[in-house]
């Protein structure tokens, strides 16, 4: 059994107020899900958060990732889908990734902006969904192209989008650890340049703990308040980590 660590907090919302994280980790014996729900704009009971939190209890059912992981995800969207009569196109949405290991493999999906960093014997290799980043500053309405070709994919109410997530696949021998982070830890280092690459981040987690990550971006955004060094949404986003460590072999 690989050693999980894991840090999660909750932001602000648009107004600055604190309000729940909208983010899950969902820890199995096989596997992490690492879930983001999207923020909505303005108030609604089923948000971002309540999709994040049922996606996350169908994904941890017994067997719901069983065989291959695009399949698995598009079962669980689609329970959560006819569960609750949500609709394409108006539902609210999460991010997904996936990291599951068995005796001989270790696979990772990314549906969406939450990478997944996976550190092996011949250095380090970033799993990422880059297409709704590329969209941002070109297209007007970014919601206008969710879950559409030519635009961008992510876990709403439509279980074809499971199947355009980025996947990779490693022999487990070859995995020493795996880093996983929603965009409010992402965004340490590939938007803030605060740590220049993803080892400084495994090697703080190493040294002091997940917690040590997520108190030197929030150190960092505080000091940036106004967001005129980081432009965003938010003064601090929602944060979830979750760090897993293979012996070799094993």
């Amino acid at each position: 059994m690989p050693e999980i660590t894991t840090a999660e907090r909750a932001g602000v919302g648009r107004d600055g107020l604190p309000r729940p994280t909208e983010d899950r980790v969902v820890r199995l014996p096989d596997a992490v899900v690492l879930l983001d729900g999207a923020t909505s704009p303005t108030p609604r009971e089923r948000d971002g958060g309540w999709h994040s939190r049922h996606l996350a209890e169908e994904l941890a059912a017994p067997g719901a990732l069983r065989g291959d992981l695009a399949d698995g995800l598009a079962r669980a969207i689609a329970r959560l889908a006819a569960r609750f009569d949500l609709t394409p196109g108006n539902s609210p949405s999460s991010t997904v990734a996936i990291t599951r290991w068995t005796d001989t493999d270790v696979d990772v999906l990314v549906l969406a902006d939450s990478p997944v960093v996976v550190f092996t014997d011949s250095g380090v290799e970033v799993v990422a969904d880059d297409r709704l980043r590329d969209l941002r500053g070109r297209v007007d309405r970014i919601t206008d192209w969710r879950n559409r070709d030519g635009g961008w994919w992510v876990a709403e109410a439509e279980p074809a989008a499971a199947h355009r997530a980025v996947r990779a696949r490693w022999p487990r021998d070859r995995v020493r650890a795996v880093v996983m982070a929603t965009d409010g830890v992402s965004c340490s280092v590939d938007d803030y340049d605060l740590f220049a690459d993803w080892k400084i981040v495994l090697d703080i987690t190493s040294e002091k703990g997940p917690e040590a990550v997520l108190d030197e971006i929030r150190a960092a955004e505080a000091d940036d308040a106004a967001r005129t060094k980081w432009p965003r949404p938010k003064v601090h986003d929602d944060q979830a980590l979750a760090v897993i460590r293979f012996t070799t072999g094993k």
